[in-house]
């Protein structure tokens, strides 16, 4: 089987719900990464043979086809087609391993994978609310209620579980949620992310134009006992805002290529695919998923835990990293070394492109090999994606 390539990879800094990315409509927030990637590579757009773009609340501004509408506000030529993708907070992710998969059946040589999601403009849930509040009904069907009775399915509720499951005490989760942002505060500080964010422009408070080049989620001002003072989100429980991801809007991408186009156009590699699994799991817990997703993947690629030089395990909820890292042996110094989306915020579909451009750029900073990237997913799914630095 070929060989898939990273050639390029960027991200917008994150942007708070009604903050600084608030003007942008997602098709040209979209648009304006696939133009840095082409800007990265000085690659010819028409040899761009597809977008795959993640998005999960494809309603409104990201309806009919989000992929396509940033291509159209792209500079690439309207021969280049893209397709939409949700798998949920994976989203991206997936786009990552159909424009790999792509490359490595030999079918398409250039394939842009990359994600958007503006949740200041299109709220989360919106593609489930608007048409229910209309008459036009909700996505769990008469057969599904026979399957799971009286259940609802809440992203919610499986961090509580996760966090039950595992003996996770609220210490332990709040510790976490402020070691992501002290991370995020270091690496944003020293530097880390100078050379993987694209700078925009954004609004301040005022609508004045500013630059937009940091993620404007991270607290600065944190301390551990501020976080012990947040709230919970259900009496009784061990999850709070603050250690929650954030609402975020953002986009990201990268370039995926073959052996034959990285001699054809000139380009330098930033790592090689070495692996790409999927898995599903319950849809209840739903967020344990990246546990035997990840388990299954080092399996199948004949590598430990140990063999992972760093990993990038999504922060939906704090629950999902501690877990991660207590079951599965992981050293805690190699996971999420730069922060994550309890600090940097989680923008939904383009996450997953957004955690892999942030896991490469860390590879290299530490002179590293092999990068692990996992999210937990609505439905109970997660993405594993083994690369290898080159």
């Amino acid at each position: 089987m070929a060989e898939a390539y990273i050639v390029a990879a960027t991200r917008t800094a994150g942007g708070r719900k009604g903050g600084r990315v608030r003007g942008w409509h997602p098709s040209d927030l979209g648009g304006v990464v696939l133009n840095d990637l082409l800007d990265r590579t000085s690659i010819d757009p028409a040899v761009v043979e597809d977008v795959v773009m993640g998005c999960v609340m494809q309603v409104g501004e990201q309806s009919t086809n989000i992929a396509r509408n940033s291509v159209l506000s792209s500079r690439l030529p309207e021969s280049v087609p893209g397709t939409s993708v949700d798998r949920q907070c994976g989203s991206s992710q997936q786009a990552l391993h159909f424009a790999a998969q792509a490359v490595m059946s030999g079918t398409m040589d250039v394939v842009i994978a990359s994600g958007v999601e503006s949740m200041t403009r299109v709220p989360m849930g919106l593609s489930v609310s608007l048409p229910a509040k209309e008459g036009f009904g909700i996505p769990k069907s008469p057969r599904q209620e026979e399957r799971y009775p009286n259940i609802q399915f809440s992203q919610f509720m499986g961090a509580e579980m996760v966090a039950e499951k595992y003996g996770l005490t609220k210490d332990q989760l709040d510790e976490y949620g402020y070691t992501s942002h002290q991370r995020a505060i270091a690496a944003t500080q020293g530097g880390a992310f100078k050379d993987e964010i694209l700078a925009i422009d954004g609004l301040d408070a005022e609508g004045n134009t500013i630059r937009h080049d940091s993620d404007e989620g991270i607290r600065y001002d944190v301390s551990l006992e501020g976080m012990r003072g947040v709230k919970l989100l259900r009496e009784g429980g061990r999850i709070t805002a603050a250690t929650s991801s954030q609402i975020c809007d953002g986009a990201s991408g990268v370039m995926v290529v073959s052996e034959k186009a990285l001699k054809e156009h000139n380009l330098t590699p930033l790592a090689r695919i070495h692996h790409l699994s999927l898995l599903g799991h319950d849809p209840v817990i739903m967020l344990e998923a990246p546990i035997p997703a990840t388990e299954r993947a080092l399996k199948k690629a004949g590598m430990s835990i140990d063999d992972i030089d760093l990993f990038e395990v999504n922060e939906a909820f704090a629950s999902v990293p501690v877990a991660f890292i207590q079951k599965l042996g992981a050293d805690p110094e190699r996971v999420n070394v730069n922060g994550g989306a309890i600090a940097l915020g989680h923008p939904l579909g383009a996450s997953g492109t957004k955690l892999m451009t942030t896991l490469l750029y860390a590879l290299k900073a530490r002179g590293k090999k092999y990068g692990l990237q996992t999210m937990c997913e609505g439905g109970g799914m997660a993405n594993v994606t083994i690369v290898e630095r080159l």
